[in-house]
């Protein structure tokens, strides 16, 4: 079959690679017909690649038909048409008891101190061969996979993969109360979703940060405040002008390692005192009032120096991240999706191209060119 195939940093290719087959009776074959690159693959193409090995296959936002299950599988079958969850989870162990899917201690990668294992992303998370490909084998298959009904787009569906459920999780997250105000930092995929939800459970009012036009504009078409932190000197003073003094009740940091902006940062992370650009999560903080919250859902890789600890103790502000639940959320979502499109699902891809044509799609979104903001890929 033909695969999204890692080589060395900035390099991926599409290559041929021996089809996927049934190896444990809890797994399924699923036939590929939509899958996306996520800002978290931007991670493994230019910051994560020591975590990489040639050969990897990437991708973790898949969606296709079944085409084979394993004898333990009976909840979907062939020809079923279904998501798969970025996270690979057994649904019956103590942490998915508690619906903490993402801590799977059955697929938990302890000799890493690491989480769930991950499609497609890195010998850190399991290094499970990822969905950007025709074929896909899926582990834990009696209780991963999302069968979704028939009478609604493929695409639309694409995102309970983990656009969706990250982003609601972000918004869960950030204890939002009707009325309150909240600050959006990136308004890529996840950020566009998590401003939108964020307006659809009752926030009064939400600031959308970024830089990139495009992003701006289609935030805004959501009802969604921009700021662009490139035309002010400091984000927190805008945000607190912009508030009347007041900040956010939540802060929600959609951004990750992929942040850019701050030239003390890039040296940190040039002579590796840190792996990760932090600008956008010092904005996010900055942007919170006292008593509020701070959810992130933006990727980090490592350690943090000089963590304002002192600060944040001052303003009394709760933290909360992780990776999302995804099969948490999906009862939640899955209706918003049928009943219309109130979270403007439709409004989200900017460019859908075939498989093959991955790497230039890499490319471009890495550099944010050809105002790229969502990449779907087709086998």
């Amino acid at each position: 079959m033909k695969a999204v195939v890692w080589h060395g940093k900035a390099d991926v290719r599409v290559d041929d690679v021996p089809d996927p087959r049934i190896e444990e009776p809890t797994d399924a074959v699923v036939r590929i017909t939509f899958t996306a690159i996520c800002g978290s693959d931007l991670h493994l193409y230019t910051k994560l690649w020591p975590a990489m090995s040639e050969g990897d296959i990437l991708g973790h936002e898949p969606m296709g038909v079944v085409e084979e299950v394993g004898a333990e599988v009976t909840h979907i079958k062939a020809g079923d048409r279904v998501v798969i969850p970025f996270n690979i989870s057994c649904g019956s162990c103590a942490q998915c008891s508690d619906q903490m899917y993402s801590q799977c201690e059955t697929t938990q990668n302890k000799s890493m101190r690491k989480g769930a294992s991950l499609f497609g992303y890195t010998k850190l998370y399991g290094q499970v061969p990822g969905g950007q490909a025709e074929y896909l084998r899926v582990p834990q298959a009696q209780f991963g996979p999302i069968k979704v009904p028939d009478g609604v787009p493929d695409e639309r569906f694409l995102f309970l993969s983990d656009v969706l459920p990250t982003a609601w999780q972000a918004v869960e997250y950030a204890e939002i109360s009707p009325g309150d105000t909240v600050a959006v930092f990136g308004l890529g995929p996840i950020g566009q979703m998590a401003a939108r939800i964020a307006l659809h459970k009752g926030a009064g009012r939400v600031i959308g940060v970024d830089e990139v036009p495009e992003r701006l504009a289609m935030a805004e078409r959501h009802g969604v405040e921009p700021l662009d932190f490139s035309a002010v000197d400091d984000v927190t003073d805008a945000v607190f002008e912009a508030t009347g003094g007041a900040l956010c009740h939540a802060s929600i940091e959609a951004v990750g390692m992929e942040a850019g902006g701050s030239r003390v940062d890039s040296v940190l992370q040039a002579v590796k005192v840190q792996p990760d650009k932090l600008v956008a999560l010092h904005g996010a903080m900055g942007a919170v009032r006292r008593g509020g919250t701070l959810s992130i859902s933006g990727v980090y890789g490592g350690s943090f120096p000089m963590f304002p600890l002192g600060d944040m103790f001052d303003k009394q502000v709760t933290i909360r991240m992780g990776q999302a639940n995804v099969k948490r959320w999906v009862d939640d979502i899955v209706p918003l999706l049928v009943e219309g499109d109130p979270l403007g699902i439709d409004d989200l891809v900017t460019h859908r191209v075939p498989l093959g044509e991955a790497p230039k799609a890499y490319e471009m979104f890495q550099k944010k060119d050809d105002g790229c903001i969502k990449v779907v890929l087709q086998p």
